[in-house]
C-alpha cells in the first residue's frame, strides 16, 4: 500500500500523528519542531484522510498501528520517539504495543481509545461544529468552521475524512486497551490540555497510570489540541522529555 506522508529536518527521529482533524492539525507544529530542534519530524497522512486510499484490511486503529510499523521499517529509522494527539494518541500507543525495536518514546497527546468510568470521550459525531470547537479549545474565538464557506472540494474532503474517522475509530474506545497498556515497555509521556472537553483531564491522568511508568503533564489555559493552542508549550514539553 501507498502512505503519504512529509518530512522536515535532521536529527533525532519523530513521528508525528494527526487526530480527526486531520493532517494540517500537526503541519505548524511539526514545522516549529524542525526548525527549533535537531529532529526529523516524519508526518504521515492517516490512510483515507485528505483525499488518500484507505486499503479494505485497514478498519481499525491497531491495524493502522501495523502500517506505520511497516513505515518505520521501510525508512531503517531508530530510536523514533512516537508521538501522537487525539486518535493519533491511540494509534501512537497501539504502535508502542507492537514491540518494533525501532520506537523508544511513547508520548501521547490527549489521546483516546479507553475506557474510563466517570469519564467519557464526548460523542464527537452528535456535536455540531460550533460545539466541536467549544470542546476542543480554551478560547473557541475563531476556531469554529463554518463548511458554508468553503469551496465544494473542500466540504467533500471534509465529509471523507469524518467517514475515515468513524471507520476506525467508531466510538473512539477499545475495551480492551486500557488493559493492554499495561504492557508498553517504553518511556512514556501523557501530555494533556487542562480544558479539553473532548476528554478530560481525569481521563488523561488514568491514561497514564496505565502506562507503567508513564510521566503525566497537565498544560494550562489549553483544550484537546495543543499543538495548535500552545504550540510552544507542547514543544517545551516534548523536547524535555526526548532530550
Amino acid at each position: 500500500m501507498t502512505v503519504t506522508y512529509t518530512e522536515r529536518g535532521a536529527g533525532r527521529a519523530i513521528l508525528l500523528l494527526h487526530g480527526g482533524a486531520g493532517p494540517t492539525s500537526v503541519a505548524g507544529f511539526a514545522d516549529r519542531l524542525a526548525a527549533e530542534r535537531p529532529v526529523r519530524v516524519i508526518t504521515p497522512t492517516h490512510p483515507g484522510f485528505d483525499g488518500t486510499e484507505r486499503p479494505a484490511d485497514v478498519g481499525s486503529v491497531r491495524e493502522l498501528a501495523t502500517v506505520y510499523k511497516g513505515l518505520l521499517d521501510e525508512l531503517d529509522l531508530a530510536d523514533v520517539t512516537v508521538v501522537g494527539n487525539s486518535i493519533g494518541g491511540w494509534v501512537a500507543a497501539e504502535l508502542a504495543l507492537l514491540g518494533s525495536p525501532r520506537v523508544a518514546r511513547l508520548v501521547v497527546v490527549d489521546g483516546v481509545g479507553i475506557e474510563v468510568p466517570g469519564h467519557p470521550v464526548v460523542d464527537f459525531f452528535s456535536l455540531t461544529f460550533e460545539q466541536i470547537a467549544r470542546a476542543s479549545y480554551y478560547d473557541p474565538t475563531g476556531r469554529v468552521i463554518d463548511p458554508t464557506s468553503m469551496p465544494e472540494a473542500a466540504r467533500a474532503v471534509m465529509a471523507a475524512n469524518r467517514a475515515t474517522l468513524e471507520a476506525l475509530a467508531g466510538d473512539m474506545v477499545d475495551p480492551t486497551l486500557r488493559a493492554r497498556l499495561g504492557a508498553v515497555r517504553l518511556p512514556a509521556l501523557v501530555l494533556w490540555g487542562d480544558s479539553d472537553g473532548i476528554a478530560d483531564a481525569g481521563y488523561g491522568r488514568a491514561f497514564a497510570e496505565a502506562i507503567p511508568g508513564a510521566r503525566f503533564v497537565l498544560l494550562e489555559r489549553t483544550g484537546h489540541l495543543p499543538q495548535l493552542e500552545r504550540p510552544e508549550a507542547l514543544a517545551e514539553e516534548l523536547w524535555r522529555f526526548i532530550a
